[in-house]
């Protein structure tokens, strides 16, 4: 099936510490990460959250969702949902959530392989997590 969407697409890692961000667009199936955003308590600072959504002016933003292994919520997947509510009241994008386990680990993998321990930085772990979690949605868009 070939892709004719052209549509520019935010994801994010949602932590409660850091937000990884990757841009994707939707036509090559490809993201590359943005700078991770600091947050506090998962409430991040929204002016800069604002800035990546004015300088992308997405189509559509994905949240990834952290479940458990067996598929069940936890604390944060809560907290995940929430931010992906206040995205769309305030960016008026539609906003899709994906399963995000085990990105972080996946994340992590493909960093070692680029430059060993000195990539394994938080906020490019986080980053590159946003990136799998795009590269997830694509994959479930296609089947």
């Amino acid at each position: 099936m070939t892709k004719s969407v052209q549509r520019t697409v935010l994801a994010f890692d949602f932590g409660t510490k850091s937000i990884g961000v990757a841009v994707g667009q939707e036509v090559t199936g490809t993201a590359s990460p943005l700078d991770a955003i600091n947050a506090v308590d998962g409430i991040p600072n929204w002016d800069i959250v604002a800035k990546v959504f004015e300088q992308w002016q997405p189509d559509l933003a994905i949240v990834g969702l952290p479940l458990n292994m067996d598929g069940s919520f936890q604390q944060v997947t809560f907290a995940a949902k929430k931010f992906a509510n206040r995205l769309n009241a305030k960016y008026r994008v539609p906003i899709e959530t994906v399963d995000e386990r085990l990105t972080t680990v996946d994340a992590k993998a493909r960093l070692f392989e680029m430059g060993g321990f000195k990539k394994l930085d938080k906020r490019k772990i986080d980053s590159a997590s946003a990136c799998l979690i795009f590269e997830s949605w694509v994959e479930q868009s296609d089947s």
